[in-house]
């Protein structure tokens, strides 16, 4: 039986806050808030749980490539 009710994502997975339509890093949950760091480093913020979304899959490819150019940029 499929379920339409879509998941948040976890922790370590890529995510989007639907209120500034910021795209991170989901690195925990404290006091009702998640906290989602940017894709290449950077101070995290808080979301509202609400808010946090899962990519869409061009959402999740620039952001990968978004990392990688970071990566090699940092010589890693």
């Amino acid at each position: 039986m499929a379920s339409n009710q879509q998941t948040r994502p976890g922790i370590g997975e890529l995510a989007k806050d639907s209120a500034n339509g910021r795209i991170g890093v989901v690195m925990g949950q404290i006091g009702g808030r998640v906290q989602i760091r940017p894709v290449c480093g950077g101070r995290e913020w808080d979301a509202m749980p609400g808010n946090v979304v899962a990519l869409s899959a061009r959402e999740e490819l620039s952001a990968r490539l978004a990392m990688k150019n970071g990566n090699s940029r940092a010589g890693m």
